[in-house]
């Protein structure tokens, strides 16, 4: 049965929460001295978040499989998820959502008051998403996208540090990408049957989706490339500037990965999955902390 309820929480899914050390990166040239007791109390801190979220979002996706178990019966691949084969009873899924909350939210005020607000709103807009929102064409993808931007905020609010208004603007662009991209493969997926498996998929086409990717593509690669150059808490060097051919690389790896190789209904296990994807963002995110480590705010 744990080793259902896990499958059922997609761990693979909690990469999604590593956004909440987005804010601790970007404010780690401040406290990086080899014993600063305020830069480990913050990455405990951070690490605390993680652990709540992960655990939050894990419930989240436990409601979501109680709402669509029948709908995931009729798909080619989720019918296998513990829910829909019946691996996992209903009963015992309510029970750990119970239990899940009781723990989750409480740890979350008790971490930092804001930090709960925070977890709390992601909470309730997930629920309102798998009860009502997920129905209502473009906000559903957009809720989808809110979620990552959510986390971003939550970070910054556990460990009491201000971020960047860009870094959320980008956040949000490339989490739409990411949502078009997914709704765009379940159509490729599912052809004819697909609003059987989702409603709102009748309310898509793939030609309308390649228009709206192209879009929040075109727009993160703009926003980005601003942010490198403009944001008051970079190097006033503009030296993160040198991020900006690995943030194409992973759009353009993304693209090609959606269109040419028709994945993205899972963007957790393609980054996984895909060497080049995977390591570029490692790339990405190494050079961005060593830039900010060794420049400062000069």
């Amino acid at each position: 049965m744990l080793i259902n309820l896990l499958k059922t929480m997609r761990p693979r899914q909690w990469t999604k929460n590593l956004m909440i050390y987005l804010a601790f990166v970007f404010t780690l040239r401040q406290y990086w001295t080899p014993f600063s007791p305020e830069m480990y109390v913050m990455f405990a801190t951070a690490t605390a978040a993680f652990v709540l979220f992960c655990l939050l979002s894990g419930t989240i996706y436990l409601i979501n499989d109680l709402a669509d178990v029948e709908k995931d019966r009729a798909h080619p691949k989720k019918r296998f998820r513990p829910l829909a084969s019946g691996a996992l009873s209903k009963v015992q899924a309510q029970a750990a959502i119970f239990v899940l909350l009781a723990v989750t939210l409480p740890l979350s005020f008790a971490l930092d008051f804001w930090f709960g607000i925070v977890a709390t709103i992601y909470f309730v807009m997930n629920l309102a998403y798998s009860f009502a929102l997920k129905n209502v064409v473009i906000v559903d993808v957009f809720v989808l996208a809110a979620g990552l931007v959510l986390r971003a905020i939550a970070g910054a609010a556990a460990i009491h540090v201000p971020a960047s208004a860009w870094l959320y603007v980008c956040t949000m662009l490339l989490a739409l990408f990411i949502g078009f991209s997914k709704r765009r493969h379940e159509l490729v997926l599912l052809e004819d049957d697909a609003s059987k498996h989702r409603l709102i998929l009748k309310e898509y086409t793939p030609e309308v989706l390649d228009q709206m990717i192209s879009v929040t593509t075109a727009s993160f690669v703009m926003a980005y490339s601003l942010y490198t150059f403009s944001a008051e808490n970079l190097p006033k060097n503009h030296a993160m500037m040198l991020t900006i051919p690995f943030a194409l690389y992973v759009v353009f790896r993304l693209l090609y990965l959606v269109h040419v190789k028709n994945e993205g209904g899972s963007p957790e296990e393609m980054i996984l999955r895909d060497k080049p994807l995977f390591g570029s963002i490692i790339a990405w995110g190494v050079t961005s902390a060593a830039i900010l480590l060794v420049f400062g705010r000069t």
